[in-house]
């Protein structure tokens, strides 16, 4: 399915999203802070795994289009 430079790029979104979700990082959002009346913590968490999604889905379309020959 997924080979050379796409697969490459989903191993690294894989481990950037081990490394954002594990304790040291996700350390730094904890504290009581708000952000338009929101908490800090919740709001980073769904928004770095909103990102880490939409990374995944534009690696994974690319790479499905890169491979197709015109």
């Amino acid at each position: 399915m997924f080979q050379g430079l796409a697969a490459q790029r989903l191993v690294a979104l894989f481990f950037a999203g081990w490394a954002l979700f594990n304790f040291p990082l996700l350390a730094l959002w904890d504290h009581d802070a708000t952000l338009w009346g929101l908490p800090l913590f919740p709001l980073a968490l769904f928004g770095v795994w909103a990102a880490l999604i939409a990374a995944l889905a534009w690696v994974a379309e690319r790479g499905i289009d890169a491979e197709r020959p015109d």
